[in-house]
């Protein structure tokens, strides 16, 4: 996967969880997705502008609001209403922006600060009652969406437990309580609503955390398999001609001189190719792999021939068949005995094939390195993939077919 694509899948994701976050209740600033991501708060609207959110459900403190306008109780009660009320709106505003910024809740631990402004907030509460009377049950929705979103499960079902007996104490033992009959009614579903939506989020952000780790195994095992062909056929290319050299010291040391600089190259490349494939950023041509097979099998005094062009294959399918050529030339000098193999390129077809000793019994169901990465390749490009006899008349060698 690449590092393009993993952003873009961890952005759509994010996003998603930021529009369900619109909907949630009052308090769901506190959701994984409705936070700010890393970077420059500036630059991103719902960091700028996420705060709006908190202002719009503060609509519901009208009631709080004329139940002070409308108060008896004495003028000193009345006032420390007001200050409370003012006190619980920049409280809830400010933690509302506090908890974009990661500020915990929902399966993090919450800050310091989170825990000093739910106990404020309910001491707001409190000190509101006197002048305020059942109209400071209004309250309760922000308090238990505080504690669903930015505090712990634990505390999630203690709040909405709380909030719920506390409510329906109020609406059947007080003189008059049926008249806040709807708040109850609003607090029980607020609580179903908290207990649902801080459920699908928490699953959401372990999904994403197991995509994460997914897409982590999916990298490491494809930079190996990246490491392993590399390596696997430059050691086996520069084993043969080690061993051409030694034969050519006494008779040929021009050409074992030769066959040493292109040792020299071959470990040189290697070492590039295993450097730019851990950083994601190697890419072999067709063209350049059909060459440097061509050089490889002369060494070990194969011949390869070659039917068809490598413009036949699209350039995304040219980058698979590099990689399955690269394995497939490597298995021929290791295994296969031969003395030709042979390069078929067509339109959506590759196949390699040489007149070796062929396969051994129950090959094409191996899972040796080499044929498993060459079928794992094949895969993850949408190709068919077959190791098998091969179809020559009299031929006993083994052939390599991958199909689009």
């Amino acid at each position: 996967m690449t590092q393009h694509s993993k952003r873009a899948s961890s952005e759509a994701s994010e996003e998603a969880r930021r529009f369900a976050a619109l909907g949630a209740p009052p308090a769901a600033w506190s959701a994984p997705g409705a936070r700010a991501p890393r970077g420059p708060v500036g630059k991103d609207p719902w960091a700028r502008f996420g705060w709006l959110m908190a202002v719009i459900w503060l609509v519901f403190l009208v009631y709080p609001v004329i139940a002070l306008l409308r108060s008896e109780a004495p003028l000193a009660w009345i006032v420390v209403g007001w200050i409370a009320l003012v006190v619980f709106v920049v409280l809830y505003v400010t933690g509302f922006m506090h908890g974009m910024r990661g500020g915990g809740g929902l399966g993090r631990p919450p800050s310091t600060r989170q825990w000093v402004t739910f106990v404020v907030l309910i001491v707001c509460v409190l000190v509101s009652v006197p002048a305020e009377g059942g109209s400071a049950l209004s309250f309760l929705p922000f308090i238990m969406s505080f504690a669903s979103y930015g505090l712990t499960r634990v505390w999630h079902w203690i709040t909405t437990a709380a909030a719920v007996i506390v409510a329906a104490l109020c609406v059947f033992l007080l003189p008059g309580g049926l008249s806040y009959l709807s708040v109850l009614a609003i607090i029980g579903l607020l609580g179903v609503v908290n207990t649902v939506s801080t459920w699908l989020i928490i699953r959401s952000a372990e999904a994403e955390q197991l995509g994460l780790e997914l897409a982590t195994s999916e990298g490491r095992e494809a930079v190996a398999r990246d490491v392993h062909d590399l390596i696997g056929h430059s050691l086996t290319v520069v084993g043969l001609k080690a061993q051409l050299v030694r034969r050519l010291m006494d008779s040929d040391p021009e050409r074992a001189k030769a066959e040493l600089a292109d040792i020299e190259r071959l470990t040189a490349e290697a070492i590039a190719g295993v450097r730019s494939s851990v950083a994601g950023a190697r890419a072999t041509t067709l063209v350049e792999q059909l060459a440097s097979s061509r050089d490889s099998l002369r060494a070990a005094d194969i011949d390869l021939r070659v039917d068809g062009e490598p413009a036949a294959l699209s350039p995304v399918q040219a980058i698979t068949a590099s990689w399955i050529l690269r394995e497939a030339t490597t298995n021929a000098l290791r295994h296969s005995e031969a003395r030709t193999v042979r390069v078929l390129l067509a339109p959506g077809r590759l196949v390699v094939e040489d007149d070796g000793v062929g396969l051994a019994e129950g090959a094409d169901d191996a899972t040796g390195n080499g044929i498993r990465s060459m079928r794992e390749r094949a895969a993850e490009a949408g190709a068919g993939f077959v190791i098998a006899a091969s179809r020559e008349a009299g031929a006993s060698g083994t052939r390599v077919e991958v199909t689009w």
